[in-house]
């Protein structure tokens, strides 16, 4: 079996937005939209730190976990936002665009 691509990134948005009206009983995502953006920022934070430690510490399958963490709650976030994978990789296009433009060859 194959391991999933970065294209998975984008069926777990989808899985998000559908998951996004579920009642809180069933779903953690349902728990994190209701509870509003204050805790999907607190998570996202929280995530990330938990990476940058497990990154200094050196263990590589807990960045890895953690990484996945962090991806997940970003996403959520995004996504209360009205905002998509797609909307931030046209931002790191267009970045990449100004600095070839500045800086070409």
């Amino acid at each position: 079996m194959n391991a999933p691509g970065i294209d998975y990134l984008l069926q777990l948005q989808q899985i998000i937005d559908s998951r996004r009206t579920s009642t809180t009983d069933e779903s953690y995502t349902a728990q994190l939209f209701a509870a509003g953006t204050s805790r999907m920022a607190q998570k996202v934070g929280e995530e990330g730190v938990e990476v940058a430690i497990a990154a200094v510490q050196g263990d590589k399958p807990r960045v890895k976990a953690e990484a996945a963490d962090l991806l997940y709650h970003l996403i959520v976030l995004l996504r209360s936002q009205d905002l998509s994978l797609q909307d931030v990789a046209a931002e790191l296009a267009q970045r990449r665009a100004a600095s070839q433009a500045k800086h070409p060859g």
